[in-house]
């Protein structure tokens, strides 16, 4: 009763399952972005998002945001060389093996989404093993088809994996995020988001390393101080986005750029699943009129 809105959600999100998926994204919709989400002529970028939620749904996207299953398709489309190896995948907690583990890793559940499910160790002899088990243990129960209504994830076989720890060499390793977006097939923009640790900043560039106006899709960051350098790796960037992203209308590719080369990070059909906000507003219009809707 002292914070009617936060009860409104958690009971939302306790029991939004249990409603049809347009009736569950219609209201989740309503109650993130304050206004009506139009299905039937959707526009902007963020309602053409929850349009393909419900409409757009290849049986090969379930793999593709498996953060586990994903490395093969990524192999079989450009190459084994970008896949960040894996050190161990156990179908429950009791299950890890930390004898088997390397001093550093990092360490995910197959179904997670962002920072969601994922700890990352850079030296065993001061890993806090009760954090780890609570953080897996937690993340093995949730569900982000259920929460968000994102629907590739509802198959998703969920299970703990290591993969290694990637290290640029710096004091804290804080690792640029190359997000490729990409409408249907061809990336366009690149959000690089820094200091996640500290700070974190986000900023747009085009293809050409053309800094943008705009950020998204979180309104609340602001660009870095100092505009980011242009990836040694540019062309690679918009090759590797280019072949794993074809066919598809929508989805972000995310890359690293670590000690001079390229490695894949994941797959996002969804970014801010589809309720975060563009500053200025106008490029949820103008994003939003690139993706192209497939014909049901």
């Amino acid at each position: 009763f002292k914070n009617p809105k936060k009860t409104i959600y958690y009971i939302f999100n306790k029991f939004s399952h249990l409603l049809p998926d347009k009736l569950h994204l219609k209201v989740q919709y309503r109650m993130a972005m304050g206004e009506k989400l139009n299905l039937e002529n959707p526009k902007t970028f963020c309602e053409k998002i929850q349009w393909l939620k419900l409409n757009d749904r290849k049986p090969e996207y379930t793999m593709m945001v498996d953060k586990l299953a994903v490395k093969q398709y990524v192999s079989d489309v450009v190459g084994n060389e970008y896949v960040i190896p894996v050190l161990g995948v156990w179908d429950r907690v009791e299950d890890i093996n930390f004898d088997l583990l390397p001093n550093s890793f990092v360490m995910k559940t197959s179904h997670g989404g962002g920072s969601v499910g994922v700890y990352v160790c850079k030296d065993k002899e001061h890993l806090d093993k009760e954090k780890l088990i609570a953080v897996m243990s937690d993340a093995m129960k949730q569900s982000i088809y259920k929460m968000t209504g994102e629907w590739p994830y509802k198959n998703v076989k969920k299970c703990i994996f290591a993969e290694r720890y990637m290290s640029n060499g710096s004091v804290n390793n804080d690792l640029a995020d190359y997000k490729w977006y990409c409408f249907d097939g061809e990336p366009c923009f690149c959000q690089v988001i820094q200091d996640r640790r500290t700070v974190e900043t986000i900023d747009f560039f085009d293809k050409e390393w053309n800094h943008q106006e705009f950020i998204g899709l979180n309104p609340n960051v602001n660009n870095a101080n100092t505009i980011p350098q242009r990836p040694e790796n540019l062309k690679k960037h918009i090759e590797l986005a280019r072949k794993l992203s074809k066919g598809i209308p929508f989805c972000r590719v995310d890359l690293y750029e670590i000690c001079g080369k390229t490695y894949f990070g994941e797959i996002t059909f969804y970014p801010a699943s589809g309720l975060g906000k563009f500053n200025p507003d106008k490029y949820n219009t103008i994003l939003g009129d690139m993706i192209k809707l497939p014909t049901l």
